[in-house]
């Protein structure tokens, strides 16, 4: 196995226990070629963060709902990946275009090369990403308002939602937690995926960007179906099956390279 950083390396075996509902330690250290007193640091941090429960020798699946890592750790992962990302989906949006760019790292990634388009319009319910789109003179900047929810620094709720029902968008770009073939689109956050909803009805053009990681993970909160998206933006470590039966499908794919990055 590739090494991984830490965060990845936390991430993955998050992931082993949803998937497994338990995992031991010793077979942790085998899979990720790291000591056994590494493991156990790992599961006593994500037993911390109530990412899993450490037991006896290893870790069970957290009954609640498994819970995202914060912004500032996403941050740091993949981040070469969202940025090349971020440009594929800078790409697809044009002077003029009126856009809703959802919260998220990889859609600030997306933010961060709108700084030359002309005439253009963004609205976000991304703390972050209002900020990152404030050094560019002629995007002009609107934000949804609404509750703030710290740990993603994005906004949600009723004044987010009557905001976003008052004006046109013709593109959204769109972050997600989960994407499924059949459950769909979907996220952690039960307000975040009202708002998001509400973005894919009044939005002309659907774009979803997303590294391959989120392919076949179910988050609980369901946005949409796949088939009503327009376009994906994502790695080459899409999963085959996924890559033929949304081009079936009429979704427009879009993929980094992964192996370069």
């Amino acid at each position: 196995m590739d090494m991984l950083n830490t965060i990845e390396r936390q991430q993955e075996i998050v992931r082993l226990t949803q998937q497994q509902g338990k995992v031991a330690v010793k077979q942790l250290a085998q899979h990720f070629a790291v000591s056994e007193v590494t493991i156990r640091s790992d599961l006593a941090v994500l037993d911390q963060k109530k990412l899993l429960v450490r037991s006896r020798g290893g870790a069970l699946i957290n009954s609640e709902l498994s819970r995202e890592l914060s912004l500032k750790e996403k941050r740091h992962c993949y981040s070469a990946l969202k940025q090349q990302l971020g440009q594929a989906v800078a790409a697809l949006i044009h002077d003029g275009d009126r856009v809703i760019l959802d919260s998220g790292t990889t859609t600030q990634q997306v933010a961060a090369n709108l700084s030359q388009r002309r005439d253009l319009i963004v609205m976000t319910n991304g703390l972050n990403i209002a900020m990152e789109l404030a050094q560019s003179e002629d995007v002009e900047v609107m934000l949804t308002g609404g509750l703030l929810r710290k740990k993603s620094m994005s906004f949600y709720g009723s004044v987010a939602e009557k905001s976003l029902r008052d004006y046109n968008f013709n593109k959204l770009v769109l972050g997600v937690d989960g994407f499924d073939l059949r459950a769909g689109l979907t996220t952690h956050f039960e307000k975040e995926a009202s708002l998001n909803r509400l973005m894919c009805e009044i939005a002309n053009e659907i774009i979803v960007v997303t590294d391959s990681s989120k392919f076949e993970q179910q988050a609980f909160h369901v946005i949409c179906a796949s088939r009503a998206i327009h376009t994906l933006v994502t790695d080459s470590g899409i999963p085959e099956h996924y890559a033929e039966e949304l081009t079936k499908q009429g979704v427009q794919l879009h993929l980094i390279d992964k192996t370069n990055l």
